[in-house]
């Protein structure tokens, strides 16, 4: 009984939040504030669009190694982070609603894993090896894979598991805060556009942090995972040629040597694991926790 109501409730998110997204004639299933990008762009090479270009593990680099797609211009060095210099970056037009949240109830009664895709698409009437199947799979997967040395790792499907984990990882009595990429003035163009960088208003050094991708999928679904490594959080506000005004989240992660050299970012930005530190800027449906004690 229960799976059935959580089966007509996901139909009804799906008429009312489900679009295609349209790009290089790769379309694949995606909430409806959801572009393009995936600060994320997608950890398997099947998923082409949206997904999450921040995963550290060696097969799950990218949808795209082309280090001329403007999807991948998020990464940067932090010693390249100077007030007056000028970036091209990628932010993608998309916010999470929370019309595509599910309760915990409500998705701890949905199958979530790789071993009934077939369930789910008959599920959602999604053909075998449709766009959204694909995008589907490659989500189940990523969530599955095995986390790299000193990483936590945990895919989930409510806001309630969100912070399960992070309570789990900061310990119960830790109080925490939200981070996240904020826009100014009009939503993000979602296209790829020189920035100024204007102002470093925090950097913040946070050895455990939990960051948080959301990935496609016909409800939200949050890749969540810490490393207990030596991180920076860094708040920079950002101003575009259009004049997009931006408060961008980024974290650095300083110690890269436990990353496969496969990962997106060492080409992009044209080194090897442990030679330098690897940041990135965030879009604003992704978020990162932080202890309040590393901000004092």
């Amino acid at each position: 009984m229960a799976f059935r109501f959580a089966s007509l409730v996901l139909f009804l998110h799906l008429l009312h939040t489900l679009m295609l997204v349209e790009g290089d004639g790769s379309n694949v299933i995606r909430l409806n504030t959801k572009d393009d990008h995936g600060h994320d762009v997608r950890h398997n090479d099947h998923a082409t669009q949206t997904g999450h270009v921040h995963s550290h593990h060696g097969h799950h680099s990218s949808s795209s190694t082309n280090p001329k797609d403007p999807q991948l211009m998020v990464f940067y060095m932090l010693p390249d982070l100077i007030v007056g210099k000028v970036m091209p970056i990628h932010f993608p037009n998309r916010h999470l609603s929370p019309s595509q949240l599910l309760s915990k109830q409500e998705a701890d009664n949905i199958p979530f894993s790789l071993t009934e895709l077939p369930n789910l698409l008959r599920m959602f009437s999604f053909p075998q090896g449709s766009p959204q199947a694909i995008a589907m799979e490659s989500t189940l997967q990523e969530c599955e894979v095995k986390p790299i040395k000193g990483e936590t790792k945990f895919c989930a499907t409510s806001m309630e598991s969100v912070h399960e984990f992070a309570r789990d990882i900061f310990g119960f009595d830790t109080q925490y805060k939200t981070m996240t990429t904020t826009h100014l003035k009009n939503p993000p163009s979602g296209l790829l556009q020189n920035y100024k960088v204007i102002e470093i208003s925090q950097n913040i050094p946070s050895p455990k942090l939990v960051a948080c991708h959301t990935m496609p999928y016909p409800y939200a679904v949050f890749y969540c995972h810490s490393q207990q490594s030596e991180n920076k959080v860094l708040m920079v506000t950002l101003e575009g040629e259009d004049g997009d005004m931006v408060e961008a989240l980024s974290v650095c992660h300083m110690d890269t040597s436990h990353w496969s050299r496969n990962h997106v970012s060492f080409g992009m930005l044209g080194v090897e694991p442990g030679m330098t530190s690897v940041c990135h800027f965030f879009p604003s449906d992704h978020f990162v926790f932080i202890p309040f004690s590393a901000t004092m």
